[in-house]
């Protein structure tokens, strides 16, 4: 609690002297406040940076998973057949001809106003499985409702059918088989069975397998059957999508992918850029002029930090040092004068296209280095940007700590200097009493002696 100490004696402006004084005593307070913003700006900027350098680290490593720069392009001659390549996929070419595309069996009814009976079962021919389906009643609604719900691997819907001559609603129901491929034929068992009221099952569609043939025509001819409209591996690792039937053989070609590959080394020296990029800004030292005019330099963030220095030299001599005994210069990749990387795509591409094989293990141990290099720096348990971002952290904490002391420190020397100016005010006022005093008594003594 303050005391009210303005010097109603001695006249002094005690509230502003103690003021004054305590802004002295809280110097080393002052400085280590600031100690503490520095370093959590510190720790905010080594954060960001962590968190590039861990994506550098991670793109690092997809560019040297197997078979990452495996990359192949597959094309059809026809817009009736779509191709993809996978990982396993590897350059060839074969010719194909669409025979037959896969289709699900479609079965009707009759029109009938309700359903003979609850109980009836649908098997699948293929499997000789037979679902047993229990719909409650006769309604053609209950029916459909537990056709849909069941495992059947056939879906209901009904469909209008005009009214029968009492003006009762007649309904045909269409049976529609959930997959494609002759292993989704099937048929119908009715309980009981009586064939005088027994809907009449007309199929309209049957089931189908998609056809293809290989070599057509010759004396290799081959046929290759899909559930699906989809054959898969039809060569290693590409899969072929059928939309229409041809007549005419259909060429598919796969082929490798030279502009994937230059796009994972183009992405990696853009990352790489990025960090160093990051690390150049916040050790920038930047010239300029306060509201004075007088000039003044700011230093980065990063400016003297030897950790971030040396975490940008390893990251750059990992992508820059040669490769058994050759310059990366020779794939594209180079380093400027402003210790920054290039990439030149179109000697990239010379390249690939003069010795592939060669080129992609060059990538494959830069990103490697690369990789290693922003693990060092960015692991999460001891990484160096790790351990220096824990280090600002403790310091701050211990900062923290002397901070508070210093609250209460400074909270009882300004108690003590507004007791002790309290007091002074308290002895002038006695002072001043007793010169009062003394005054009268010498007034007193005056006038007693006819003075």
């Amino acid at each position: 609690m303050s005391l009210a100490v303005d010097g109603l004696i001695s006249g002094l402006d005690t509230t502003s002297l103690i003021n004054s004084l305590m802004t002295l005593e809280a110097g080393p307070q002052s400085q280590l406040k600031a100690r503490v913003t520095s370093s959590n700006t510190l720790v905010t900027a080594l954060q960001g940076l962590n968190t590039s350098i861990a994506s550098l680290a991670t793109l690092a490593a997809k560019a040297t998973a197997p078979d990452a720069l495996d990359l192949y392009s597959a094309k059809s001659s026809s817009p009736g057949v779509t191709v993809s390549a996978g990982a396993t996929a590897t350059g060839g070419e074969i010719d194909i001809v669409v025979d037959k595309l896969a289709q699900g069996q479609v079965s009707v009814s009759s029109a009938v106003a309700a359903w003979p009976g609850s109980n009836f079962s649908i098997t699948n021919t293929a499997s000789g499985v037979a679902t047993v389906i229990s719909a409650g009643s006769s309604r053609l609604d209950d029916v459909i409702t537990a056709v849909n719900a069941s495992d059947a691997g056939v879906k209901a819907v009904k469909v209008a059918a005009g009214t029968d001559s009492s003006g009762n609603a007649l309904y045909r129901v269409q049976f529609t088989a959930t997959s494609t491929g002759v292993s989704s034929a099937f048929t119908f068992t009715f309980d009981p069975s009586d064939p005088a009221t027994d809907p009449t099952m007309t199929q309209i569609k049957g089931a189908q397998d998609a056809s293809v043939r290989l070599w057509a025509n010759t004396g290799a001819q081959q046929t290759i059957t899909s559930a699906t409209n989809t054959f898969r591996d039809l060569l290693p690792g590409v899969s072929v999508t059928a939309s229409a039937v041809s007549t005419e053989p259909v060429t598919v070609s796969v082929t490798r992918n030279d502009a994937a590959v230059s796009t994972i080394a183009s992405d990696l020296v853009s990352a790489l850029n990025g960090v160093f990029a990051l690390i150049s800004t916040k050790s920038a030292v930047v010239n300029s002029t306060d509201s004075t005019g007088k000039a003044v330099l700011s230093a980065g963030v990063f400016t003297g930090d030897s950790t971030v220095r040396d975490v940008k030299q390893s990251i750059l001599n990992a992508a820059s040092a040669p490769v058994g005994g050759n310059s990366p210069s020779q794939i594209g990749i180079s380093i400027t004068k402003s210790g920054t990387l290039e990439f030149d795509s179109v000697k990239f591409a010379a390249a690939m296209a003069k010795d592939p094989d060669y080129v992609k293990g060059v990538l494959i141990e830069i990103a490697a280095r690369v990789g290693a290099a922003a693990e060092n720096a960015s692991d999460k348990y001891d990484g160096m940007i790790t351990s220096k971002i824990t280090g600002q952290e403790s310091l701050v904490k211990s900062l923290g700590t002397q901070i508070d002391s210093w609250d209460l420190r400074l909270a009882s020397r300004r108690s003590t200097l507004e007791r002790t100016y309290a007091a002074m005010e308290v002895q002038l006022s006695n002072m001043n009493a007793q010169s009062a005093w003394l005054t009268a008594q010498v007034s007193g003594l005056n006038s007693a002696n006819g003075k």
